[in-house]
């Protein structure tokens, strides 16, 4: 399987972007980072004032993030002659484009205000439960669907001339090649895709009142839409092939999970944290709508039955108000504070809905302590021990309902992604489920991403193949349940506190 085929996975996540190149020689995969840059969200004086009576709002610095792109196209290019490109980022954003193709505006930031109370508009429009029977889809007020509505209600002149929407790695795909298609994972975070249909839904577009030719033709994970525009081309000195892959980084990072085994949940750990089990067609029923699980698409039209967690958000929040006090603290300085910090002292159930949005996150936690009558965390170490527990004991939650739900009891558990680095919450999950949890790759979306674009450029014969490599080219490390006294108390206080506040999911 000997391949000098370089692929190129850009990868943006809500923290950081980076380009990773991989090379296929003798049966393992050589990962090589080009570029590494921060990303995140640049306020602007809002544009919905009406809406979210915020003095700002928070958008995504595209042209920067272009500019990015194109500077790791020229670095990758001295490593040796680019065979594709594939895009994957976080899902439900998007860009408006003009009937010329011109971008109209920034796209916004799915923690923008815009969105606060646009679910229950939309719930007045058609029902919460018929959105979901068509859908399948968590209800998060970030999904597309409440952006849109958003501006819809506030009479957006962008809405009113966009000719096209592109999700945001669309968008980077179509300033490569002017193709404007919608990648098939990316499009199901929308909440606008008809699981039955397999396509945009008729019946929820007409029903918000948006227009209905703004929404392109979807297009599997694995498409091959076009080399690089002339233009490009002259100004890069490259050529390839640009490849969908699965453009939802968490559908990229599920595709790299190296299990052997059929049947077991996968965590998907960063910003965000998803858990989730692949299954053969979305879940779509009673229970299913009961506990708010989501149905999103994956490698070759696969689905993907899960549930978004906040995720180590509410660690990068805690630590970059530190860091405004002039405590600069690393990601392994605040783990090492936190491993010697008391046991179960504190529980912090990291989808309190505070926490959804930006800002102020040492007060939020304080908050949540005091009215759920627990000890306040006095140190650093205290508060992120606090949410590191909580991480894993929502793990335990959402695990216990996917099984559930899905009549799939599963002995492993899988960690892929950047949280991955943070040992200490792998070891906390094996211990508050008391089950096995088997970690890496770190870099798994982009690893996923080029596993699509090796099978669709014919580097590999198949997915199959694809997995023998990773296994063969990654560490994985196995996490065995330790010291289990205080996990199942811990748990119910988890689920007590779920009556005393209000849950962003």
């Amino acid at each position: 399987m000997a391949s000098e085929k370089q692929y190129l996975a850009l990868d943006l996540g809500a923290e950081s972007g980076r380009c990773m190149s991989g090379v296929l020689l003798n049966g393992k995969l050589e990962l090589t980072e080009v570029h590494r840059f921060p990303t995140g969200p640049i306020s602007l004086p809002t544009a919905y004032p009406a809406i979210n009576n915020d003095e700002v709002s928070q958008v995504w610095d595209f042209l920067r993030f272009w500019q990015e792109a194109k500077t790791s196209i020229q670095a990758a290019a001295k490593l040796g002659k680019i065979t594709s490109m594939g895009v994957d980022t976080w899902g439900v954003d998007f860009a408006l484009l003009d009937k010329n193709g011109g971008l109209i505006s920034h796209p916004y930031h799915y923690r923008d205000s815009r969105t606060n109370g646009m679910m229950e508009k939309a719930f007045e429009r058609l029902s919460r439960k018929r959105i979901y029977e068509i859908t399948g889809i968590q209800f998060m007020q970030l999904n597309t669907l409440y952006q849109l509505l958003s501006m819809q209600l506030q009479g957006s002149p962008a809405l009113e001339i966009a000719d096209k929407l592109l999700m945001v790695p669309d968008l980077i795909n179509y300033w490569l090649t002017g193709q404007a298609v919608a990648e098939f994972s990316d499009v199901t975070t929308t909440q606008m895709y008809d699981a039955n249909l397999g396509d945009w839904s008729p019946e929820i577009i007409a029903a918000m009142g948006f227009p209905q030719h703004i929404f392109p033709e979807i297009v599997p994970p694995g498409t091959r839409i076009g080399k690089l525009r002339p233009s490009l081309v002259k100004e890069l000195g490259s050529d390839f092939e640009v490849v969908t892959s699965v453009s939802h980084d968490t559908g990229s990072a599920v595709a790299a999970v190296p299990a052997e085994a059929e049947d077991f949940i996968w965590i998907s750990s960063g910003t965000w944290s998803i858990i989730g089990m692949n299954t053969q067609a979305p879940v779509i029923n009673t229970l299913s709508y009961k506990h708010n699980l989501t149905n999103e698409g994956g490698r070759a039209k696969s689905n993907r039955f899960s549930k978004n967690v906040m995720g180590l958000w509410l660690v990068q929040q805690c630590r970059q108000a530190w860091k405004k006090e002039g405590k600069d603290y690393s990601y392994t300085e605040l783990t090492d504070f936190a491993r010697s910090a008391p046991h179960l002292k504190t529980i912090i159930d990291p989808d309190y809905h505070e926490f959804l949005q930006m800002g102020g996150m040492i007060d939020k936690i304080h908050r949540y302590c005091k009215i759920t009558g627990q000890p306040v965390p006095e140190t650093e170490g205290e508060t992120i021990r606090a949410v590191l527990q909580g991480l894993a004991l929502r793990y335990r939650t959402v695990i216990e309902q996917l099984e559930a739900i899905s009549g799939k009891k599963t002995t492993a558990i899988h960690i892929v992604g950047g949280g991955t680095k943070n040992e200490l919450l792998s070891q906390f999950t094996a211990d508050a489920l008391r089950r096995k949890v088997i970690t890496g790759p770190v870099e798994a979306t982009a690893i996923g991403n080029i596993i699509v674009q090796a099978q669709s450029m014919g580097g590999i014969a198949n997915y199959q193949e694809g997995l023998v490599v990773i296994r063969n080219s990654f560490d994985i490390k196995t996490f065995l349940p330790g010291d289990s006294s205080g996990w199942d108390q811990a748990y119910a206080l988890l689920k007590e506190n779920e009556k005393k506040v209000k849950l962003a999911f």
